[in-house]
């Protein structure tokens, strides 16, 4: 376990829990993110994610320090599954530590924020009617889609 990852295989929490915990620690939040069946109506079979992982892990290491400078005495630890993932697999993985409540929160809510923004990682999601590649606001432009069910 790495506390900044891309994996394979199935995400476990408590490595990244035991990671960030340390005794200036007075509150741990984990943010878990998983694949869900419903997405405004449409029905996702599967979810398919891609990434360039030696830059995803910097950029993931990256999220890390920002949160470590801006909210003191925070500890922080990032995971992401690439692969084939199936209704209810965990997708990603965000254990932040800190002296206090508030700081873990936001800065749990920070590091997903910036994912989306920054890190090289496309989802292609799989529906009953189609399927679309997503990920920093572009499709991959290799790939031959379908129409969006939502159009």
């Amino acid at each position: 376990m790495k506390p900044f990852e891309i994996v394979e295989e199935p995400l476990e929490v408590q490595p990244y829990i035991d990671y960030v915990l340390h005794p200036g620690a007075g509150a741990v939040t984990v943010f878990t993110g998983h694949v869900r069946e419903w997405t405004q109506g449409v029905r996702t079979l599967y979810l398919a994610y891609e990434a360039y992982v030696p830059m995803a892990e910097k950029m993931l290491a990256r999220i890390g320090a920002e949160i470590e400078e801006q909210w003191s005495g925070t500890r922080v630890a990032i995971a992401h599954r690439i692969g084939e993932l199936h209704i209810s697999d965990i997708a990603v993985v965000i254990a932040v530590s800190s002296p206090h409540r508030k700081a873990a929160y936001e800065a749990n809510e920070y590091a997903i924020e910036r994912i989306k923004e920054m890190v090289p990682i496309w989802k292609k999601e799989i529906w009953e009617n189609g399927e679309e590649w997503i990920g920093d606001g572009r499709k991959k432009p290799e790939q031959n889609l379908s129409e969006h069910p939502r159009s």
